[in-house]
C-alpha cells in the first residue's frame, strides 16, 4: 500500500500536537488546534477553523469559513473537555458551525455521507445519522437526535431536544419543537404532510409496506385517540415489518410528543 504524504500549506496555522492523516490537502489560512484528529484523504479549504475536541474521519471536505468543534453555545458549559465526532465522506460547505458537546465525556456526532449546506449550524450534543442533507441556513439546536436519510430544506429551525426519524423530510422555513416521526413530510406549519414516498422508495421500501406505513400514520394523525393509543392500534392492526417496528419504537420513546396533523 502506498501512503501519500499530506499537502499542507505553510501559511496554515496547525498545532504540532494535532494529528493529520495521509493524503490530506490543507489550504492557506486554516487554523487547527492541539486536540484535533483528522483522518485520511480530507480536504480543508481556506479560512476553516478546526478546534479542540474534533475527531474527523476520512474523505471529508470542509469548505471556507466553517468552524468545527466550536465551543458549545450553552449556559451550562464551564470549559469541560468534550468532543465533536465527524465520520467519513461528509461535505461541509461554507460558513457551517458545528459545536462540540457541553460536558466532559460527551459528544456531538455527525455520521457518514452527510451534506451540510452553506450557513448550517449543528449545536452541542446533537447526534446526526448518515446521508442527511441540511439545507441553506438550517439551524439544529442542542441535544437533538436525527436519523438516517433525513432531508432539511432551507432555513429550517429544529428546537432543542427534539428528534427526527429516519427518512423524514422537513419543508423549507419550518420551525418545530416536537418530534418528527420516520418516513414522513413535516410541513412548514410543523404539521404532518403525508408519507415521504420519494425517500422511502429510494431506500427500496416495498410498495405494500408503504401502504402499511400510510395506514399507521392515519391512526396517529387522523384518529381520535392519543399517540399512546394509536401506537397500540398500529401494533394490533398493521402488518409487521422493520419499518413499522421503527415507527412504533419512535412513537413509544417520544418525550415531547409528535408534530400535529393538518
Amino acid at each position: 500500500m502506498i501512503i501519500m504524504a499530506s499537502e499542507i500549506s505553510p501559511r496554515a496555522e496547525i498545532s504540532p500536537k494535532a494529528k493529520i492523516g495521509n493524503n490530506c490537502k490543507i489550504f492557506p489560512f486554516v487554523y487547527i488546534e492541539d486536540d484535533v484528529v483528522i483522518g485520511d484523504n480530507c480536504i480543508i479549504f481556506p479560512f476553516v477553523s478546526i478546534l479542540d475536541g474534533t475527531r474527523m474521519g476520512n474523505n471529508n471536505k470542509v469548505h471556507q469559513g466553517s468552524v468545527i468543534g466550536a465551543l458549545p453555545q450553552d449556559f451550562d458549559y464551564s470549559g469541560e473537555k468534550s468532543e465533536c465526532v465527524i465520520g467519513d465522506f461528509n461535505i461541509i460547505r461554507e460558513n457551517v458551525v458545528i459545536n462540540r458537546a457541553t460536558h466532559r465525556g460527551c459528544q456531538t456526532v455527525i455520521g457518514n455521507g452527510n451534506v451540510l449546506m452553506e450557513g448550517a449550524h449543528i449545536s452541542h450534543d446533537t447526534k446526526v445519522g448518515n446521508e442527511c442533507v441540511f439545507g441553506y441556513g438550517t439551524k439544529i439546536a442542542g441535544d437533538c437526535e436525527i436519523g438516517n436519510g433525513v432531508i432539511f430544506s432551507s432555513s429550517v429551525i429544529e428546537n432543542a431536544k427534539t428528534r427526527v426519524g429516519q427518512g423524514a423530510m422537513i419543508q423549507a422555513g419550518t420551525t418545530f419543537s416536537k418530534d418528527v416521526p420516520p418516513y414522513i413530510i413535516c410541513t412548514k406549519h410543523s404539521e404532518y404532510g403525508g408519507v415521504n414516498y420519494t425517500m422511502c422508495r429510494t431506500y427500496g421500501i416495498d410498495e405494500k409496506v408503504l401502504k402499511h406505513i400510510a395506514n399507521a400514520y392515519r391512526l396517529v394523525f387522523h384518529g381520535q385517540t392519543s399517540v399512546f393509543d394509536a401506537t397500540n392500534q398500529i401494533e394490533q392492526q398493521v402488518p409487521d415489518s422493520p419499518e413499522i417496528r421503527n415507527i412504533v419504537q419512535f412513537l413509544r420513546s417520544t418525550q415531547l410528543g409528535v408534530i400535529s396533523k393538518l
